[in-house]
């Protein structure tokens, strides 16, 4: 049996180009769009009994939407990972409906399981240094020594994604005070350079073996194309097994302890949202969570009991 019609697979299509070219969604942001909204039509089909094409997908009811939910929870889906899926379904059907003209309540209308949002971990800043010291001593090349110091100095020192960090191409340099940096859904932001992020990219490239031309990569592999990011993951897997850090001392901890330890030191919230390049404050404002954390934390450590 067909899981989705033609028709009704062709106007998904068009949703996730539609996002795509209007909100400027990530390749992976897609893929997880249509894997979840797939994932429904399949489940309708089965619970139906038939294919499921403009018409029935107009057609969902109340009771439906609660057979799907109970059917993902009884399959072990998280409330995280379904309330992401059920967020990607609300999406398509609020297109949907906008084109085909029919009344998405029934689906508009569920709620998502709640759920206790993570909160960053990120490393002290002491933690963060000695990585920073440390990193360049897991490699007997001094150029790739000196290529996984410069990438974890961009993460810790501007805030970096590890994707962002990696697609700096050849006409990005020489870095100045400030990095022009697309992020997320295509959406610029300016970051400021520190020294010593100047200091750590100016030792890579006068190691570095390869060419960089404007429009090639700045961090190159072993072989010369763009640098992996596991290759990056691998370096800090060894590192922190040096320095007995935490399974969370990754290299997206590093983005993470730039944003704490800004805010630990005074930092203003919506800068440090520009600085990180969230859309929303809501996501900057985990942070906040993770300070008063922290400071419970210490205070819970020192204060007299009586």
């Amino acid at each position: 049996m067909s899981l989705i019609s033609p028709a009704a697979l062709d106007r998904m299509q068009d949703w996730l180009a539609s996002e795509k070219a209007l909100k400027g969604a990530s390749d992976n942001t897609l893929k997880a769009y249509q894997a979840d909204v797939l994932g429904f039509v399949s489940f309708m089909t089965l619970h139906k009994g038939e294919p499921q094409g403009l018409k029935p997908l107009a057609k969902i009811t109340v009771s439906d939407m609660r057979s799907w939910m109970a059917s993902e929870r009884g399959r072990g889906t998280s409330a995280r990972s379904l309330a992401r899926g059920l967020s990607a379904v609300k999406t398509f059907y609020r297109w949907l409906a906008s084109r085909e003209g029919f009344e998405p309540t029934s689906v508009l209308s569920t709620r998502a399981p709640k759920f206790q949002n993570k909160l960053p971990r990120p490393l002290t800043e002491i933690a963060a240094k000695d990585m920073l010291a440390t990193v360049e001593f897991q490699s007997e090349e001094p150029w790739v020594a000196a290529r996984d110091a410069a990438v974890l100095t961009l993460l810790y020192g501007c805030g970096l994604r590890i994707s962002e960090a990696l697609g700096l191409l050849g006409k990005n340099l020489p870095l100045g005070e400030v990095l022009r940096i697309s992020g997320k859904g295509g959406k610029e932001r300016l970051v400021p350079v520190l020294p010593a992020a100047q200091q750590a990219m100016e030792e890579y490239l006068a190691l570095c073996p390869y060419h960089t031309d404007p429009d090639t990569t700045v961090f190159r592999g072993a072989r010369g194309g763009a640098l992996n990011p596991r290759a990056i993951q691998k370096a800090v897997e060894r590192t922190r097994l040096q320095l007995g850090l935490p399974a969370s001392a990754t290299p997206h901890a590093m983005r993470h302890s730039f944003a704490t330890h800004l805010l630990s030191a005074g930092g203003d919230l919506r800068a440090i949202q520009e600085l990180l390049g969230h859309a929303s404050l809501s996501t900057t404002q985990a942070y906040t969570a993770v300070d008063n954390a922290r400071l419970m934390e210490v205070y819970n450590k020192t204060h007299p009991r009586t």
